[in-house]
């Protein structure tokens, strides 16, 4: 997946970066299509490529097509290369402007979705990646949003550096690691007005014009999602606290050990004999790999989302609770009253 961007046109450095996406409602239905799809056959991510322009200041996608499912027979470049070639003929735009992605309820940041983001966007400057809520959809809450990498963490890719120096340098944590871009979906009068005409056919089913509160189900999965990413953050920090506990005590080591030769210099010269020669420090005490830290801010990244999606979910419930406490409390004084 990490570089399905390479088949896709070069964009000019000079060109002015793009303010908001616009997306045509055909090309959103197809994307929801697909990934409601796989979500419910195999549970499996739904990927595939984004295709429209670029006009002023504004990146118009006007189609798509779900890439190609893991075969070892099929080469995905050829593909999206023949599919292009097809869209061409039928004057579809066929110019690759990103790639997207399915969630569940928020769990879409990870190493790979950021390795692929950073080959796209270095060969398509305007290239994003929209990344739809099958889960959140589901539950009344369309979500639909389209992320950029920020420059620092292209910089962060670039340099292939994930020390905590090297990150400290760049100013760069989970918070700066997209940018999100405003995405407005557009569609055709025709389209309009078919869609009116639809929702006036729709009975207005009994009780859809109140709260959805039946949150239960998405709120166990959540906490146990944010359980297990909070016990692999917990995980990454012992890794790191044993880093600094072991250069403490190579520094230490080092210490004395320079400490000692010094001393037995000292002695010798007192004795006029020839001082011990001075052995190259860092080779006796070899500097300790840092362990990185681009998997850390990304689990960093996965709480603070999955927190997100609790406060929201959360939210619904509390309104129960102030709701049904009124009632409560106005039956048992009726009650109390006779």
């Amino acid at each position: 997946m990490a570089n399905r961007g390479s088949t896709s046109r070069r964009v000019p450095e000079t060109e002015a970066a793009i303010s908001y996406v616009q997306c045509d409602g055909l090309a959103v239905m197809k994307i929801v299509k697909h990934c409601h799809e796989e979500s419910c056959s195999n549970m499996d991510v739904a990927q595939g490529a984004l295709l429209g322009l670029v006009v002023e200041n504004r990146l118009e996608i006007t189609n798509c097509f779900p890439f190609p499912k893991h075969d070892d027979t099929m080469d995905e470049e050829e593909y999206q290369l023949d599919m292009m070639r097809r869209l061409r003929r039928v004057n579809v735009d066929h110019f690759h402007v990103g790639w997207y992605q399915s969630a569940d309820v928020g769990n879409f940041l990870s190493q790979s979705l950021l390795e692929s983001q950073y080959h796209y966007q270095t060969s398509i400057e305007e290239s994003v990646v929209v990344i739809y809520d099958t889960k959140k959809s589901a539950r009344g809450f369309i979500t639909l949003k389209a992320y950029r990498l920020t420059p620092q963490a292209i910089a962060m890719y670039k340099e292939g550096d994930y020390t905590p120096e090297a990150l400290r340098n760049l100013k760069i944590g989970y918070e700066n690691l997209f940018i999100e871009v405003p995405i407005v979906i557009r569609n055709s009068p025709l389209t309009n007005i078919m869609m009116s005409e639809l929702s006036e056919m729709i009975p207005e089913e009994e009780g859809s014009r109140f709260l959805d509160l039946g949150t239960a189900s998405v709120l166990e999965g959540q906490l146990r999602s944010l359980m297990e990413r909070v016990d692999e953050l917990n995980q990454e920090a012992i890794k790191f606290n044993r880093y600094q506990h072991l250069v403490v005590r190579q520094q230490q080591d080092k210490h004395r050990w320079l400490l000692k030769r010094a001393q037995e210099n000292a002695a010798r010269a007192a004795k006029d004999e020839t001082p011990l020669p001075e052995e190259d420090v860092n080779k006796l005490f070899k500097p300790l790999p840092v362990p990185p830290r681009l998997n850390p801010m990304i689990v960093a990244g996965q709480i603070n989302t999955y927190s997100q999606h609790i406060s929201q979910f959360c939210s619904q419930s509390l309104a129960k609770v102030y709701l049904t406490q009124a009632l409560q409390n106005a039956k048992e004084s009726k009650q109390n009253s006779t």
